[in-house]
C-alpha cells in the first residue's frame, strides 16, 4: 500500500511538473516552438565535450551537453546569438534565424595561453553553483596527472581519496570508503561494466590507467535516479574514445611500471580506436639475479583497454569498449596466488528527434581470484569468481530549457562462485570440495526529472524502483541450534535450474534542489534512498582479493540506506575560487559485520557467520578550490563520525568501523614555475583508524584462539603524509614528421619519511612464554621516483 502511495505521489508529481512549465510559457504557448540540437565536439581529436555550455543571449537561458556531448533546447521561432563554450576551449558565438528544427554540431579547439598561467578543472567554471547536483566530484586526467605519484604511477583512486568525504583506511590501499560507508559499498564503473575489485598490488595501486580515462564522476549523496545497487557511492569512470582526427599516442616509462597508448581514426570524422596498456616489470628483473629462489619468483601485473566508435548517421553512433588486467603474485613454485577483472561495454547512442535521445547498452563484467600451494603432500588449489551479464535502456527527453526528464530500464544476471578448492597433483591430500554456485536477476525502473521552476529555484526529483530475485539451481538450509549454541542444519529447500524462489523489492525516493541567492551563492538540498542486494564477505578494511561477494537471500537481507545533505556554495573573485559546506546524515539498515575469527571461505552456511544491524553517519565536509592561475589545486576538511551497532558484537553497544575517521585534511597545490616547469605537493593527515585488539586466548579443539572484548576500541596513532613533484616538459620537437612532447617527472612519496602504522601483529614474548606482545607494522619511508612521460 505504501508503495502505490508513493507511486501516485510520483504520478501526480510529474503532472504538476507539466502542468507548471505550461503554464510558465504562458502567452508563449499557443506560439510554435522549434527545437535546436546536436553534439559539441574537441577539435583536436573529435571526441565528445562533456558539460559544455550552448547559451541563447536573448533569452538568457541555455543547455548543457550529456555524457556524450548531445544538447537539445527548445525556443520560439525568432532569430538568435547562440555560444558555444566549454572550459579550457575557446567560445564559439554564431547567429542563427531559427524557424523550424534545427542541428547545430560544432568542434570546439583547446585555447592556447600565451602566459604561465593554467585552468585546470573538470567542469564550468560556476557549475559549483549553478548546477542542481550536489554532493559530487568531477576529475579530469589533467587534473589527475597533476598530482604527486607513487612510483611514477598517477592513480585515480588515490587522487579521490584526497576530497572530502572520501577516506582510505591507511597506507597501501585503493579502497574507498565515502561518508561511513563500507568498501563494498560504492559502485565503481568503467564505461558502465562494474569493477568489483580496483585493486593492483594489494592496494597500493588501482585498476585505472589513467592514459586510458577521460574523466570520473563521484556521486556522494543525492544520487540520480539512473544509478543504483550500492548504498555509499556511486564512481562512474569513463574512458577517451579515441582521435579520429589523426594518428597519435602517448605513453610513460617509470621505475615500476611503463605504458603505451595508441589512437587514430578507422575513417576519418566517422570512426576511431585507442588501445592502452601497463605493465609492471620488477619480475624481468628477478629474473637476472644469480639467486635461484629469488630467480623463480614472480610479482606484476598488467592492463589492458581498448574502445572503438563508429558514427553510422546523424542519428546513431556505436561503441565498443572493454577491459582486461591482472596480478600475479608467486614464491618460486610453493605458493601463488593471482587476480583480475575483465569488461566489456556493448553502446548504441540514438536520437530520435532533435527533443528524444536513447543510450542502450549490453555489459559483461567479471572478478575472479586462483591460489595454488604445494607443501609436500598439502597441495591444492582455490579459486572464486563474480560475473553478470545486463542491459541497459536510458532514454533523455529534452521537453524544454526548464524541463528534462530521464527514464530506463535496467537489468543484471549475476553468477556467484563462492569458492572451489582441488588437489593439485595426484599427492595431493586434499579431494575436491566446492561451494555451490549463485544465481540472481536485479532489475530496476526509474525516472527522474530536472525542472527549473523560476530562473533561482529547482528541482530534480524522482524515484528508482528494484527488485532482486534469487534463482536455482540452489539449496537453502533452514538452520536451528546444538546444545553448544552452534548452527546446524535441520531443514534443506532445493530448487530447480532457472526457478525464481526469494525476491526483494522496493522504491528509492531520489530528491535534489537548488535555490540560487545571487550570480554567485547557491543553496542545496538531497535526499535519497538506495538499496544493495549483493555483500561482501571480508573480515578485512582493505578489499582483499580472496574477500568473496554473496547474494541476498533468505537470511541474509538487503541493505538499506537513507541520506540528507544540506550544502551551501559559494564562488568568488570571477569564478577563480569555489567555496562549498555540506552538512549529512545518513542511516542505514541491515548492514552486516562478522562475529569474532568468522569462517568465511569455503562455507555455505556463511549466513551464519555475520551479525545484522544498524548503522549511523553524520559530518560536515569543508573545500576551498582555486581553478586559474600560476597556482591552482585545493584544501578540504572533513569532521564526522560513524557507527554501528549490531547485535552479537561489543555486547550490543554501538562501536566505530575500521574505517571511522573523526578528522581528515587534505592539501593539494599546483604551481607553474615557468611554462615548462611546474611543482605540485599533497599533504594529508587522517585520525588513526579503529582497530579491534584480543584480550586474550583459549583453546579450542587443539587451536588456540584469540579472544576479543571491544570492537575496535583501540586507535592506531594519527595518519600523515607529504609528497613533491617536479615535472619539466621538453621543449616541443618534430619526429618522423610528429610532434614529439617529452616531459620529466621526479616525484618525492612521503617527503619527511613519517612512519605510518599498516597493521598491528601480535606474536608470543620470547622472553615471557605464554605472554602475547603487540607490534606496529610500517610499510613505507621516504620513496623517490622518476618517471618519462611522452605524447606525439
Amino acid at each position: 500500500m505504501n508503495n502505490f502511495k508513493f507511486l501516485l505521489l510520483l504520478i501526480v508529481w510529474v503532472a504538476l511538473a507539466f502542468w507548471c512549465q505550461t503554464r510558465a510559457q504562458g502567452v508563449n504557448q499557443n506560439k510554435k516552438k522549434v527545437t535546436l540540437s546536436g553534439y559539441l565536439k574537441d577539435a583536436n581529436n573529435g571526441e565528445g565535450l562533456i558539460g559544455a555550455s550552448v547559451f541563447v543571449k536573448e533569452q538568457k537561458t541555455g543547455a548543457v551537453t550529456n555524457t556524450y556531448g548531445f544538447y537539445s533546447l527548445s525556443l520560439s521561432p525568432g532569430k538568435y546569438t547562440l555560444s558555444f563554450s566549454y572550459i579550457g576551449y575557446v567560445t564559439k558565438t554564431q547567429v542563427v534565424d531559427l524557424q523550424a528544427n534545427k542541428t547545430i554540431s560544432l568542434e570546439l579547439a583547446e585555447e592556447v595561453s600565451q602566459t604561465d598561467e593554467v585552468v585546470i578543472t573538470a567542469e564550468k567554471l560556476d557549475k559549483n553553483v549553478q548546477s542542481m547536483q550536489m554532493s559530487v566530484q568531477k576529475l579530469n586526467a589533467k587534473q589527475i596527472k597533476a598530482i604527486p605519484t607513487f612510483g611514477g604511477e598517477s592513480d585515480i583512486i588515490k587522487v579521490l581519496q584526497m576530497t572530502p568525504g572520501i577516506q582510505s583506511v591507511g597506507e597501501g590501499t585503493t579502497g574507498l570508503f565515502v561518508r561511513g560507508g563500507s568498501a563494498d559499498q560504492n559502485l565503481i564503473l568503467l564505461d558502465q561494466a562494474p569493477v568489483y575489485n580496483a585493486n593492483h598490488f594489494l592496494g597500493f595501486f588501482s585498476v585505472f590507467n589513467s592514459d586510458a580515462i577521460k574523466d570520473v564522476e563521484v556521486y556522494k549523496g543525492g544520487m540520480p535516479a539512473r544509478y543504483g545497487g550500492r548504498l555509499a557511492s556511486v564512481v562512474d569512470i569513463k574512458m577517451n574514445e579515441g582521435n579520429n582526427k589523426s594518428f597519435s599516442g602517448s605513453g610513460g616509462i617509470g621505475l615500476i611500471a611503463s605504458r603505451l597508448t595508441l589512437e587514430g581514426p578507422l575513417a576519418k570524422d566517422k570512426a576511431s580506436f585507442i588501445v592502452s596498456g601497463r605493465r609492471t616489470y620488477a619480475d624481468l628483473f628477478l629474473r637476472l639475479s644469480n639467486n635461484e629462489q629469488v630467480r623463480d619468483n614472480r610479482l606484476y601485473f598488467y592492463d589492458l583497454n581498448a574502445k572503438t566508435n563508429v558514427t553510422l548517421g546523424e542519428n546513431d553512433r556505436l561503441f565498443l569498449s572493454g577491459y582486461f588486467g591482472r596480478d600475479v603474485l608467486s614464491v618460486g613454485n610453493n605458493f601463488g596466488f593471482s587476480w583480475g577483472n575483465a569488461t566489456s561495454t556493448l553502446r548504441w547512442n540514438h536520437v530520435f528527434n532533435s527533443k528524444l535521445f536513447l543510450s542502450t547498452t549490453l555489459l559483461y563484467s567479471q572478478f575472479n581470484y586462483g591460489l595454488f600451494v604445494e607443501e609436500g603432500v598439502e597441495n591444492l588449489e582455490w579459486s572464486s569468481s563474480l560475473q553478470n551479464v545486463s542491459g541497459k535502456f536510458d532514454f533523455s527527453y529534452f521537453l524544454s530549457p526548464r524541463l528534462q526528464i530521464n527514464f530506463g530500464y535496467h537489468n543484471i544476471y549475476h553468477t556467484f562462485s563462492p569458492g572451489k578448492l582441488e588437489p593439485r597433483g595426484e599427492s595431493s591430500i586434499f579431494t575436491t570440495l566446492e561451494v555451490p554456485q549463485k544465481y540472481a536477476l536485479e532489475q530496476a525502473g526509474y525516472i527522474s526529472i530536472e525542472h527549473q521552476i523560476t530562473p533561482s529555484f529547482s528541482l530534480q526529483y524522482g524515484a528508482r524502483y528494484s527488485a532482486f530475485t534469487n534463482m536455482g539451481k540452489d539449496r537453502i538450509f533452514t538452520y536451528g541450534t546444538n546444545s553448544q549454541g552452534r548452527p546446524v542444519v535441520i531443514d534443506t529447500a532445493h530448487y530447480a535450474s532457472g526457478e525464481f524462489y526469494n525476491t526483494y523489492h522496493g522504491f528509492e525516493p531520489r530528491l535534489g534542489a537548488r535555490l540560487l541567492l545571487n550570480k554567485t551563492s547557491s543553496l542545496k538540498a538531497s535526499y535519497n534512498r538506495t538499496r544493495q542486494y549483493i555483500h561482501l564477505a571480508s573480515n578485512s578494511s582493505a578489499g582483499f582479493p580472496s574477500d568473496v561477494w554473496v547474494p541476498s537471500d533468505p537470511h541474509i537481507k538487503p541493505q538499506i540506506g537513507d541520506q540528507v545533505a544540506l550544502g551551501y556554495f559559494r564562488n568568488f573573485k570571477n569564478n577563480m575560487y569555489e567555496f562549498s559546506v555540506e552538512a549529512y546524515y545518513k542511516w542505514m539498515e541491515n548492514q552486516i559485520d562478522f562475529k569474532d575469527n568468522a569462517d568465511l571461505l569455503l562455507n555455505e552456511a556463511v549466513s551464519q557467520e555475520l551479525r545484522i544491524g544498524t548503522a549511523w553517519a553524520a559530518g560536515l565536509e569543508f573545500m576551498l578550490r582555486k581553478n586559474k592561475g600560476k597556482t591552482t589545486g585545493w584544501i578540504s576538511y572533513t569532521l564526522s563520525k560513524t557507527e554501528r551497532q549490531i547485535e552479537g558484537i561489543n555486547n550490543g553497544q554501538p562501536y566505530a568501523p575500521r574505517h571511522d575517521r573523526r578528522h581528515n585534511i587534505n592539501l593539494i597545490v599546483n604551481h607553474q614555475l615557468t611554462k615548462r616547469l611546474s611543482l605540485a605537493a599533497n599533504f594529508t593527515y587522517a585520525t588513526g583508524a579503529a582497530v579491534t585488539m584480543p584480550a586474550g586466548r583459549y583453546a579450542i579443539d587443539g587451536k588456540t584462539v584469540p579472544y576479543y572484548t571491544e570492537r575496535n576500541g583501540y586507535r592506531m596513532p594519527a595518519y600523515h603524509r607529504m609528497d613533491l613533484s617536479l615535472t619539466w616538459k621538453r621543449p616541443q620537437k618534430r619526429l618522423f614528421g610528429k610532434k614529439f612532447q617529452g616531459e620529466w617527472n621526479l616525484s618525492i612519496y612521503n617527503v619527511y619519511a613519517r612512519q605510518n602504522p599498516f597493521s598491528i601483529q601480535f606474536s608470543e614474548s620470547e622472553q615471557n612464554p605464554g605472554e602475547t606482545q603487540a607490534e606496529m607494522v610500517y610499510l613505507f619511508g621516504i620513496i623517490p621516483s622518476v618517471s618519462y612521460n611522452f605524447k606525439f
